[in-house]
């Protein structure tokens, strides 16, 4: 549904100085969220509270249950899938945000009234996630074991992350210092990564397993937002200079940090990192426009747009290097994606059956995506053809309502 930048232009096509703020989707048309909605100490998040708050208005309380079909789509060009629809039992939003190797899915639905974060198993099983105190949950992450990080304010409306082990016990994230904590991903030794706000800047942090907090900063920025980081420890994310432009850094496990951007980027947005160490992004070019990165271990950028897209924007990538992402084409309509490889051809774009609107958010090792679609209901697509050799359980179909 939203995706976070870190940069702004106006609806105008006019530039001005380049702001925090939150890129989604309202009534199928993208907006760009102002600063009287955003912050600094928000900006991690997808989505903003005060957009929330004009959106969603009536509590319903629900426990969490499953709602899915199967149904086989596409054809030889597209990225062809099996399809699995759900949604909590009461959601009047479902936001899947990541997917682990083992089909486990973890995100966040809106009850009319507040966010409440999700586990969703592969069997359709699903278990509320929510801190202890949280008024507003919004997991990000899922890693390998099941752990799970993310987001929630409290009762104060202050903003803090969380790990919660396999086990259902919660650990609260905030490095020391912290004023406001945004947690963003993990890996599978359990390392997590975030951005934290000090009341002066926003700074970078590393949290091991041991409960060992590294924090960290780009040289010369005021802000600092890691992204993705992957089984070797590596981080990307974005940063903001003084002048307010952003770009794409590289923080290695020994600490070394890579600046880099696309060829002609106004402003710049890693979103993952593979185990390669292979980021891919976005980046505006100053026309308005946003479009599609791969930067490859050695340094090599490579751009790229969906198929007569007038915007591209890459969500995540595998840890063999798929990537998963949104374009919107010349009426407006969002479609899904996902690339393998390097040549044009390796862009295959795909909608689930009868999808108006389609916003994939998580890929895993075996390409099963997972996102939104139609605007407000989660979806799963496996692959037909599975050269790996991963047959995940099959879920009994059932006709969507």
């Amino acid at each position: 549904m939203k995706v976070p930048i870190a940069f702004a232009e106006t609806l105008t096509g006019k530039h001005e100085a380049p702001r925090p703020t939150c890129l989604h989707r309202k009534e199928k048309k993208w907006h760009l969220s102002g600063p009287q909605e955003f912050s600094m100490f928000t900006y991690p998040l997808i989505l903003s509270r005060a957009a929330f708050a004009r959106e969603r208005r009536s509590l319903i309380f629900v426990w969490l249950i499953g709602l899915f079909t199967v149904i086989p789509a596409g054809n030889a060009q597209e990225y062809a899938q099996e399809y699995v629809f759900f949604d909590p039992s009461g959601s009047t939003y479902t936001q899947p945000n990541s997917i682990n190797r083992a089909g486990e899915i973890t995100g966040y639905y809106l009850d009319g009234h507040t966010s409440q974060g999700f586990l969703r198993d592969r069997d359709g099983t699903m278990l509320v996630v929510n801190p202890p105190g949280s008024t507003y949950t919004t997991p990000q992450g899922i890693n390998r074991l099941g752990e799970i990080v993310g987001t929630y304010t409290d009762a104060s409306n202050a903003f803090h992350g969380f790990l919660r082990a396999r086990d259902g016990s919660f650990v609260i994230i905030d490095p020391p210092g912290s004023l406001s904590t945004s947690v963003a991903a993990i890996n599978n030794a359990g390392v997590l990564t975030g951005s934290y706000s000090d009341g002066v800047i926003s700074r970078g942090f590393l949290r091991s397993r041991d409960g060992t907090f590294t924090t960290f900063d780009v040289a010369g920025a005021v802000l600092t937002f890691p992204a993705g980081i992957n089984n070797l420890g590596a981080v990307t994310g974005s940063y903001a200079e003084s002048s307010g432009l952003y770009h794409g850094f590289l923080r290695t496990s020994d600490g070394a940090i890579t600046t880099f951007d696309p060829p002609g980027s106004f402003n710049t947005n890693p979103v993952g990192i593979d185990r390669a160490g292979d980021i891919t992004g976005y980046y505006d070019n100053g026309s308005g426009r946003l479009h599609g990165f791969l930067r490859l271990s050695d340094g090599t950028i490579t751009t790229f747009d969906g198929p007569g897209a007038t915007l591209t924007v890459p969500t995540a990538i595998s840890p063999r290097g798929e990537i998963t992402g949104v374009y919107d084409d010349a009426r407006s309509v969002n479609h899904g994606f996902v690339r393998s490889g390097t040549s044009e051809s390796a862009l295959r774009p795909f909608d689930p059956p009868r999808s108006t609107d389609t916003f994939p958010e998580s890929i895993n090792a075996f390409g099963i995506v997972t996102g939104v679609y139609n605007g407000a209901h989660g979806f799963v697509g496996r692959p037909h053809h599975r050269e790996d050799g991963y047959h995940p359980d099959e879920e009994e179909p059932q006709q969507p309502q």
